[in-house]
């Protein structure tokens, strides 16, 4: 109890360093740097009891500087540790991340642990509000997606001391474990490919490259790869909407529109890749005789088509089921690089 009657939050100062060597930002932390009592940090937080515009500021100002998550599981539960595990992903509509979440939940069951799961809609912000959600009941791990985070998540997640792992990407330093495959070198792969098979006018056809970064570090491979050989992309159109069948079959009729004589387009993603292979069945176009068409992700439903979609293979169940089995054995900070496959099917 504080001087005035009132609970406050378990300052957590009995948590123990992680496998990291980080220890837990505390309540008593932000006391100190706030230069107040605990019992006033906690009537802050919890916006209870009496203290001035000031001293809220004050309080305010360091839990940010210190990214200090408030420990809300404290005094309600009696447990020798969380058997939780948080993950953030960007989208459910993509199929991409429910094979992520298959691989990690079947991993975590046999683990003995729980996963508890938020969605952040590609937006960097937002991933910062779940993540001090799920960090506010002291996990035992976090998986999250990419290694691009606000300086808010960052500071909450180095703050924290829960372990973390990253996934899906390796092009960058990472703050824990890291688990997935070069994005570039995944562009970089597909415009050699393209360009071994004699094309020559290719075109790129993508989504929101600043808030997808993975799919601008395979744009930045796909466009520097085709310039090693003196060429550049014959043309680019970026949709504004989430990648979609239909915003691929828009973004390739756009792009036509303009350039009509490209020889290839490559997509940012398998879904973008299907509505152009869509675009080009109603229009007569012959596919690869005309124009060639080359995706990412190597899905299912590429490799269903008529004629099988060029793509590149990423293993998205394997990523998450590694970072699972890694958090809950409390490995070291580590990279995996688990590669992709390109495929070559028949539509380049």
């Amino acid at each position: 109890m504080d001087e005035g009657g009132n609970e406050a939050f378990a300052t957590g100062d009995a948590e123990p360093f992680d496998g990291t060597g980080r220890r837990p930002i505390t309540l008593a932390d932000v006391a100190r740097e706030a230069r107040v009592g605990e019992s006033t940090v906690s009537r802050v937080l919890r916006s209870h009891g009496s203290f001035s515009e000031k001293t809220r500021a004050r309080v305010e100002a360091a839990v940010a500087r210190l990214g200090y998550v408030p420990n809300r599981i404290a005094g309600t539960l009696a447990s020798t540790g969380s058997r939780l595990i948080g993950i953030v992903i960007p989208s459910l509509t993509n199929i991409v991340f429910p094979d992520l979440l298959r691989g990690a939940t079947a991993a975590l069951e046999q683990e003995g642990f729980q996963s508890v799961i938020a969605v952040t809609d590609y937006d960097q912000d937002r991933e910062e509000a779940v993540v001090g959600s799920l960090l506010s009941w002291r996990p035992a791990g976090l998986i999250v997606t990419g290694l691009e985070h606000n300086p808010g998540t960052r500071r909450r997640l180095a703050a924290s001391g829960v372990r973390v792992a990253e996934l899906l990407d390796t092009d960058g330093p990472g703050l824990d474990i890291v688990v997935g495959y070069s994005n570039r070198a995944a562009g970089e792969a597909s415009a050699r490919h393209l360009v071994g098979r004699g094309y020559r006018r290719i075109g790129y056809i993508g989504h929101d490259l600043t808030k997808d970064r993975r799919a601008a570090k395979r744009y930045a491979g796909f466009r520097d790869a085709l310039r090693e050989t003196g060429m550049g992309p014959a043309g680019e159109e970026r949709v504004a909407s989430p990648s979609s069948v239909e915003a691929g079959r828009q973004g390739l009729a756009a792009l036509l529109e303009r350039v009509p004589d490209l020889d290839a387009a490559y997509f940012s993603n398998d879904d973008m890749a299907l509505g152009g292979y869509f675009h080009c069945l109603a229009h007569g176009i012959a596919v690869p005789g005309r124009l060639a068409l080359f995706g990412y992700n190597g899905l299912d439903v590429g490799r269903l088509m008529p004629q099988p979609l060029a793509t590149i293979r990423t293993p998205r169940v394997e990523a998450g089921a590694t970072a699972a089995r890694l958090l809950c054995t409390g490995s070291p900070a580590t990279v995996v690089d688990l590669g992709f496959e390109l495929i070559e099917g028949a539509t380049a």
